[in-house]
């Protein structure tokens, strides 16, 4: 004798909506997950690339986001349906060759190494203390006229 259970009392999730979705790579979403702090309960929004989809729809899908904040690449797995996952927007779809696109990982710290080298690093000091600062382009003045002095800012020699 089988039992026979109703999906809908196990998840508040509307399955139904989520699996209608159709999230696959390459689309940018916003995931709104609900965060509990101190028992109060708040809403954060985590915008980014889907660059990996697994296990379709079925019960146990997954999707992997992943944003790039603070210059800083951030990926985060969110199972499809969480009842911690309040809403999934899809931003933006493209058209993409790959089922899961790990390259972007690379790709994009090789983008930050690429600019890294065209910084050049420049050690000053002021009263005693050296400080490391970065440059990111350095100007030709060679050309430029010379800067006049300002007759009344210098002290006068009596």
């Amino acid at each position: 004798m089988g039992v026979v259970m109703d999906v809908k009392k196990l998840t508040p999730v509307k399955t139904t909506d989520r699996k209608a979705l159709g999230i696959r790579a390459g689309d940018t979403v916003r995931v709104h997950q609900k965060i509990v702090e101190k028992g109060k309960t708040r809403i954060q929004i985590y915008e980014g690339l889907v660059i990996a989809t697994k296990h379709g729809t079925e019960i146990g899908a997954t999707f992997t986001v992943r944003a790039v904040m603070s210059q800083i690449g951030v990926e985060k797995t969110f199972p499809l349906y969480s009842p911690l996952i309040d809403k999934i927007e899809i931003i933006r779809r493209s058209k993409v060759r790959r089922a899961k696109l790990y390259y972007i990982r690379d790709r994009a710290s090789r983008e930050i190494r690429r600019s890294l080298r065209n910084m050049i690093s420049v050690n000053l000091s002021a009263g005693g203390k050296e400080e490391e600062v970065i440059a990111t382009e350095v100007e030709d003045t060679t050309n430029e006229a010379p800067i006049e002095a300002n007759p009344a800012a210098e002290p006068k020699a009596e």
